[in-house]
């Protein structure tokens, strides 16, 4: 397009297009300019070369880093290899050792609770002798023990303190299972003079059977501090030094004729240190190792050593409105543990004696202290609260 001019008879013909003239044009660059410019060029090539090069030379480290690692991991893997072995062959051991253990226990659990019921009861006369001693038998397991073996045969020979309940308790045994019983009147918590008359009393008779089961417990659950000097006593007269001369009077006889059995009456709290029953649980557990050396020192004798260790059960020690009465299968009544613990004598050592004990003792075994440890905690302020609200 051209452009006309604005005068009379005059026409401008310039191009509009982005055409310069030549006086518009830059001047010619003269050879410093060219030099400058080459140089400011160089320079430029030369720091992104330089950035270049630092770069690549920093992908090439990070690379062979890693193909370092990978080498040194493989390395690692390929000389842990066999050990890697070795711990698999452990925790296979130790798995399969923990379920041959765990099925174990439940086949002992059928065979002691459930397959003797099944079948007829064992003649304990003819394995172990006519006459029966049960201590701490006017209440309790101790009275429902003489009854489950009077109601086998056995003579009953029972030993407490009180001699109007002694009587009764005789004469409705003889009455009801029409066998011979006699009574021993004897204070353990006396002390050493009370044995001589026991041993005098029973000079004449064959014992085949002794069942340790007098203690003494504290009221309620306290701490150590809070139980008195007294109880303390009775705690190591009773529960200890009882067991132990009383068998130290039989043992003699029963190693003489080749035959006898000695049931001693542990608990469940001597599984694990039980806190605000520390002297109690204590006791029950010098009772279980003590059952339990007997029997290796006279096995190969002819007499079987049992020590029960029982859980709850609905005696005059647990409150007649406890919580723990309401749970009827995990706490029995004591003539319901007796029938259970007597068909156990001589089949297991040591057992609870009653089924739904031996559940109990067997999550008691595999948990760890602390959580046996808190959870008799709860339970103890439970029944110390609960037996608070009763005397209050």
């Amino acid at each position: 397009m051209w452009n006309r001019g604005a005068g009379k008879g005059c026409c401008s013909m310039e191009p509009q297009l982005g055409f310069k003239r030549r006086s518009e044009l830059p001047a010619a660059e003269g050879p410093e300019v060219r030099a400058d410019r080459g140089k400011v060029r160089e320079d430029q090539d030369q720091k992104g070369g330089d950035w270049s090069r630092g770069a690549g030379e920093a992908l090439e480290v990070a690379m062979a880093a890693v193909d370092s690692f990978y080498l040194l991991y493989r390395e690692i893997a390929r000389s842990c290899n066999c050990y890697m072995e070795a711990l698999a062959l452990v925790g296979a051991w130790y798995t399969a050792r923990k379920s041959i253990t765990v099925v174990c226990d439940f086949y002992s659990l059928i065979r002691l609770h459930f397959i003797p019921r099944l079948g007829s009861r064992a003649d304990l006369i003819k394995q172990y002798g006519r006459w029966a001693i049960v201590s701490g038998s006017t209440d309790g397991i101790g009275k429902a023990y003489a009854e489950e073996l009077a109601s086998r045969g056995l003579n009953i020979i029972l030993i407490s303190r009180n001699k109007e309940k002694l009587q009764n308790v005789a004469k409705d045994i003889a009455d009801t299972y029409r066998v011979e019983t006699d009574i021993i009147v004897a204070d353990f918590s006396r002390g050493r003079e009370i044995y001589d008359l026991i041993q005098e009393a029973l000079k004449e008779k064959d014992i085949g059977i002794l069942v340790n089961n007098v203690g003494v417990s504290y009221p309620y659950p306290q701490y150590f501090s809070q139980v008195s000097e007294d109880k303390l006593w009775d705690i190591i007269n009773v529960n200890i030094a009882a067991a132990s001369l009383l068998v130290h009077i039989v043992l003699p006889g029963m190693v003489e004729r080749k035959k006898g059995a000695i049931v001693t009456i542990s608990s469940g709290s001597c599984c694990k240190p039980t806190p605000q029953l520390a002297a109690f649980s204590a006791s029950k557990a010098y009772l279980d190792h003590f059952s339990r050396a007997l029997q290796y020192e006279y096995a190969s004798k002819g007499i079987f050593v049992q020590s029960l260790i029982p859980f709850y059960v609905a005696t005059n020690t647990t409150a007649p409105r406890s919580f723990l009465r309401r749970c009827s299968w995990l706490v029995p009544s004591p003539e319901v543990y007796a029938h259970h613990a007597v068909s156990t004598l001589g089949i297991s050592k040591r057992t609870t004696g009653y089924w739904s004990h031996s559940i109990q003792f067997l999550f008691a075994q595999y948990m760890p202290e602390w959580l046996w440890v808190w959870g008799a905690n709860v339970l103890n302020r439970a029944l110390r609260k609960e037996a608070s609200s009763c005397t209050a």
